[in-house]
């Protein structure tokens, strides 16, 4: 096999499965086969990569042999809290098992995780407050459904608004430009397109606007520009502007002539490494096939930055105000520069009740059958709800015909654009559910495809593993809760670290797929609440740093990325500092 990708087996796992994916770790898996394998999943290639992956080094024929273990196996109660008990053969580990938990530890082939950035739109489907975020500041733009938060020109804020459908410019100062710009300073290659549209020919002078990309600040950027002439004649132009010094990237290129007021145009830029394409045309139009302008330019300050638009109306123009309406900015394809990749051997497993501290002949049964399987564990179905996982459907049982699997967002947005937290497990499946006390939840035509942070750890953990669910509160500690705030004092297993006071817990005995909640002041307005995010620790990623996975409003679902603050453990941003508590299940 090549470069194998878990995720297509995972996949063709699921499809071929008589019964929903429930509860796969809780009896002895039988290991893969080549025979059940399919080609891999497309790796880093452009700006035709996989938005995230899971791969796998090429496996030989001897690795489908049964692992040999020792007779018998060697137990070990390790030092700490929460109690753990090493399993080894021939001195090695095969298998970490918590007292008082479910989860079991287990080596295997190493994995490597990895996620881009997902395609977005932002058609400004919104209504923003006046006021928002103290000191009397208006949100101008908002935020961009899984593209991050819009940046406006700070001297000229009030230029900036929005209204369903619509981000607004208005110029009202001839000679100064106005820029909007996404908070993701990351992006490398990225293929854009935005339209927008003046609402009145210029006199006097020339108005334009433009698509920026590279974006590191006003002073350093590429743009594709529209002019927009007082003869109404539109010219494309191709800039970049490094430290207030603005160069032509070939001669202005002239795409129409008469244009009337009130018309849309969009603009698209493509761009692999040093290799810039770019194009317009009238919004009314069949996109041209060819390219306005083809070049290689490299920018050692400009490799990375925003995208956005800029708005400007040359000095000299005289009917002012002129109005920019902006209804669409479209990603189909970006990279970050660089990407959140965690690799490691660990495999991570459910007994079918918590371990006891008891070594059983049963149970060294269930760790000799896990031993060396690559039968989709709890890491897997994590990473199969983020950005471009592949639709599965379950082939029975409750969401028969139901995606079961596959990407998933966050929660459909209100008036104002923000995402909504509320979908569970079964709303993103559209079924309804009983639970065990008897509670009946309906589906939800709005949420069909959403996980909020909670709903995304009980589809992992519930749905998938068969932990026990309880439709909200719950006490016993033998149901996975429905809100993270009673996760982290309820959900079934054991404590790992908990803060004390406003200090972060250390988490020394962190493990892959324990559950991590933090105390990230998500907004709710309840009273006295302390924990309000849930994530599933991944493990280490490429730069030695903890790193976790979990669905998030700002990157529009399950996210292992930094987009809107970084899914680290370590380090000052808002995880690192707002680690609450670490379960393990």
């Amino acid at each position: 096999m090549s470069d194998t990708s878990r995720r297509r087996l995972l996949a063709a796992f699921a499809a071929s499965a008589a019964a929903p994916l429930t509860g796969l770790a809780a009896a002895p898996p039988a290991r893969a086969a080549v025979a059940t394998d399919v080609p891999a999943f497309p790796g880093p290639a452009g700006l035709s990569s996989a938005r995230s992956w899971v791969s796998m080094a090429p496996l030989d024929a001897a690795y489908f042999t049964p692992v040999a273990l020792a007779t018998p196996l060697t137990t070990t109660v390790l030092a700490g809290t929460p109690a753990r008990t090493e399993v080894t053969s021939g001195g090695k580990r095969v298998a970490l098992l918590t007292h008082g938990a479910r989860t079991v530890v287990l080596p295997g082939p190493q994995r490597t995780f990895a996620e881009n950035k997902r395609p977005f739109v932002d058609d400004f489907q919104r209504t923003l407050p006046d006021l928002a975020l103290g000191e009397g500041d208006r949100v101008y733009w908002g935020t961009s459904p899984g593209g991050g938060r819009w940046i406006t020109s700070d001297t000229f804020r009030t230029d900036f608004s929005v209204v369903p459908g619509t981000g607004i410019i208005d110029l009202t100062t001839a000679g100064y430009s106005r820029h909007a710009t996404l908070r993701d300073d990351e992006i490398t290659d990225v293929d854009v397109r935005g339209t927008a549209r003046f609402d009145k020919v210029p006199t006097g002078q020339a108005c334009s606007f433009a698509l920026t990309f590279g974006y590191v600040s006003t002073r350093n950027h590429y743009r594709a520009r529209l002019s927009f002439l007082t003869s109404g004649a539109v010219e494309m132009r191709l800039e970049k502007e490094v430290d207030n010094d603005v160069t032509a990237l070939g001669a202005a290129v002239t795409l129409a002539a008469g244009v009337r007021a009130g018309a849309d145009w969009t603009i698209r830029v493509r761009r692999e490494g040093a290799r810039i394409q770019a194009k317009a045309w009238p919004s009314a139009s069949t996109e041209p096939s060819s390219w306005a302008f083809e070049l290689t330019d490299s920018t050692p300050t400009l490799t990375k930055g925003r995208m956005g638009l800029r708005a400007l109306a040359n000095e000299g123009c005289t009917n002012l105000p002129l109005r920019l309406s902006v209804s669409r900015l479209e990603v189909d394809a970006a990279n970050w520069a660089v990407l959140p990749t965690v690799a490691h051997g660990d495999w991570v497993r459910l007994l079918p009740e918590p371990f006891d501290g008891t070594w059983t002949a049963e149970l060294e049964q269930t760790i000799r059958g896990w031993a060396g399987s690559t039968v989709p564990d709890v890491l897997a179905y994590t990473a199969m709800f983020l950005g471009g996982a592949p639709a599965v459907t379950a082939g029975s049982g409750p969401a028969q015909g139901k995606q079961v699997l596959g990407e998933a967002g966050y929660g459909y947005p209100d008036p104002h654009g923000y995402l909504l937290e509320g979908a569970d497990f079964h709303e993103y499946m559209k079924v309804g559910w009983t639970f065990p006390d008897g509670t009946y939840r309906g589906p939800s035509s709005k949420q069909v495809g959403n996980l909020d942070c909670s709903g995304y750890t009980r589809m992992v953990y519930g749905y998938h593993l068969g932990v026990p669910l309880a439709a909200e509160e719950d006490t016993s500690g033998t149901r996975i809760p429905r809100k993270s705030r009673h996760i982290a004092d309820y959900a079934p297993g054991v404590v790992v670290d908990r803060a004390t006071g406003a200090t972060p817990p250390t988490a020394a005995l962190l493990q892959p797929g324990d559950l991590v909640l933090f105390n990230a002041d998500s907004g709710d307005d309840e009273v006295s609440v302390t924990v309000d995010h849930v994530g599933i620790y991944l493990g280490l990623d490429d730069g030695g740093r903890r790193r976790f996975v979990s669905s998030r409003k700002t990157a529009n679902g399950p996210t292992m990325s930094d987009l809107g603050g970084a899914s680290l453990l370590d380090g000052l941003g808002t995880y690192a500092k707002t680690l609450h508590t670490v379960r393990r299940i």
